[in-house]
């Protein structure tokens, strides 16, 4: 089956960096959120993503108008029945991804895809929630999307190879390198990434250096482009501690126990950049 049309559920950070990636590529995509105003920043932020690659020489005019020509948007899930690949990048949260994968597995065409950019849910546990557990698949992205080589295909016990081998060309095709991992709790960048962030947390929970230093320390005894605590804060703490629990849960493993000052900073509503404040200020 050719992948010719892509659905995207959520427009948020990973959404639209996702639906930006497939545009640019030349393919018709659809993005589809809630609301009317998560949809305008979603197009917004794409937008100016792009003006941002002109002001460079990346991209002209003319390219970025065929790119935002590419995209639509909606707000109910019935817009994405007649696509061939639905990638849902909702919030890291099972029970909403499973009722997400039921929805749509009720309204998109038989033949079509289902995939999620999940961080950590297993996907075999989404595809048991569809009548076509064949057809589902991992597909996580990386943030920036438009910038991040890597893509991790990750394939359920259900997921076919004829599943696998389309995603992975159309992976390709949208220049990105994809890597065939196995379903396991955080896959293989988040099992290793999200515990090096967990213990920079539990370093600055014990005192033993600041938020800065600690990323200092990173960033110039082991040659990282941002430090681990800066990088929580763009990713989001209650990503990072979404994958935490679900490494811990998994695996049942104490060296996954989420450091208790990450959970302190969520119930003070501390997220990151998106909330203006996580180890760093961002409210100017």
């Amino acid at each position: 089956m050719a992948i010719d049309k892509i659905g995207v559920v959520g427009a948020g950070t990973m959404g639209n960096g996702i639906t930006q990636a497939f545009a640019v590529a030349g393919r018709e995509v659809v993005m589809m959120d809630v609301g009317e105003a998560q949809v305008r920043r979603g197009v917004d932020t794409i937008s100016a993503s792009l003006d941002r690659l002109i002001k460079k020489d990346k991209m002209s005019a003319e390219q970025k108008a065929a790119a935002m020509g590419c995209i639509k948007t909606a707000n109910t899930l019935e817009a994405l029945a007649d696509c061939d690949l639905v990638i849902e990048a909702a919030t890291e949260n099972v029970d909403l991804k499973l009722r997400i994968f039921a929805d749509l597995d009720r309204i998109v065409k038989p033949e079509a895809i289902l995939a999620s950019n999940t961080s950590s849910i297993s996907i075999t546990r989404l595809a048991a929630g569809t009548q076509r557990p064949g057809q589902v698949i991992g597909m996580h992205f990386f943030n920036p999307v438009p910038v991040m080589a890597l893509v991790e295909l990750i394939n359920g016990l259900q997921t076919s190879a004829a599943t696998y081998t389309e995603v992975e060309v159309l992976a390709k095709s949208i220049g990105k390198t994809p890597i065939k991992v196995k379903n396991s709790p955080g896959f293989v960048v988040n099992r290793m990434l999200c515990p090096m962030i967990n213990e920079a947390v539990f370093a600055l929970g014990e005192g033993l250096a600041t938020a800065a230093e600690i990323d200092d320390a990173m960033k110039l005894g082991c040659n990282h482009p941002i430090g681990p605590l800066a990088l929580c804060d763009l990713i989001g703490l209650d990503v990072e501690l979404a994958v935490m629990q679900v490494l811990y849960e998994g695996t049942k493993d104490p060296k996954y126990r989420p450091a208790p000052l990450l959970v302190e900073m969520l119930e003070a509503g501390y997220l990151g950049r998106k909330s203006g404040k996580g180890f760093y200020d961002y409210v100017k």
